[in-house]
């Protein structure tokens, strides 16, 4: 047979080889990619299996023994969940390499703490030792739909810089769990109190406004900020600033400068919620 035919068939057949190992890469990377369910899912998933399994097993006497520890695993994900405010909606992950002891994939991940949204991407290296494996992260992209939270973006910053999950979500839960006790306290007091207090930007807002319907032109604003410093570590900052007409600014202008050092005086030794409600009070009762 003349050499040209075998160079044909040779050619046609490493063409062949090619393909079949980019379809195998393909389908590796398929196999890899695996994606979790939420926790509503696992729970109704747990509930279903529950049911099937007893229904199965019906006459035969109850297995005590799993169903005591799939109640247990049920409550141990819903306190997780409530302990912490924090929600995986969704996890994914893909193999980038894969050589003797080294591996690296990257993950992906989204869910909500408390009431605030996040997604994060990271790779995550692993090396196989003799003894142990060694794990690092690298890459890590956050995503918080921060919105009225702009005191966010230094601590995502340093949170990727650091690469450290384990602090940013410990951080993250401490800063949701203070949004949302901001939260419930202005609902609390605008369900209290609603000739006075107003929201002007809902219930995600940093400040409130007090107002007597009896003196037009007279508010007291009240502004909670959250701080987080450098360890990621979340405080309540509350001021108050004061909106009075001109004339009433002349005759009380020594007692109106003096409200914001009073608030805070209030704040150290009753505490924010009870330092609210007194500031209410006296807006209510002024004449």
């Amino acid at each position: 047979m003349d050499n040209s035919v075998y160079q044909v068939y040779e050619d046609e057949i490493q063409l062949l080889e090619e393909e079949i190992k980019l379809l195998s890469d393909k389908y590796e990377d398929i196999q890899q990619e695996s994606t979790f369910f939420s926790d509503e899912e696992v729970l109704m998933s747990v509930k279903l299996f529950q049911r099937e399994f007893l229904e199965e097993h019906k006459g035969h006497g109850p297995p005590l023994d799993l169903k005591a520890e799939l109640e247990s695993l049920q409550r141990d994900l819903s306190f997780l969940v409530k302990f912490t405010g924090i929600q995986i909606t969704s996890h994914s992950k893909k193999t980038l390499e894969k050589t003797g002891n080294r591996t690296v994939q990257k993950h992906r991940l989204s869910g909500n703490c408390q009431s605030l949204p996040f997604s994060l991407e990271f790779q995550l290296l692993e090396v196989q030792n003799k003894e142990n494996v060694s794990a690092a992260i690298t890459d890590l992209s956050i995503a918080i739909e921060s919105g009225q939270h702009s005191e966010l973006s230094k601590f995502v910053s340093r949170a990727e810089e650091n690469g450290n999950l384990l602090m940013f979500f410990r951080n993250l839960s401490s800063y949701a769990e203070w949004c949302e006790h901001r939260r419930c306290t202005f609902l609390h007091f605008k369900a209290k109190y609603p000739n006075i207090v107003t929201l002007p930007e809902g219930q995600e807002g940093d400040h409130i406004i007090l107002r007597n319907p009896q003196l037009p032109g007279f508010e007291l604003m009240i502004v909670w900020k959250m701080h987080i410093d450098e360890e990621g570590t979340t405080t309540p900052v509350l001021d108050l600033l004061p909106k009075v007409p001109q004339q009433a600014l002349e005759q009380k202008k020594a007692s109106i400068d003096n409200a914001p050092a009073c608030f805070r005086s209030m704040l150290l030794l009753f505490g924010i919620e009870t330092a609210i409600e007194n500031l209410i009070q006296v807006v209510g009762l002024e004449k």
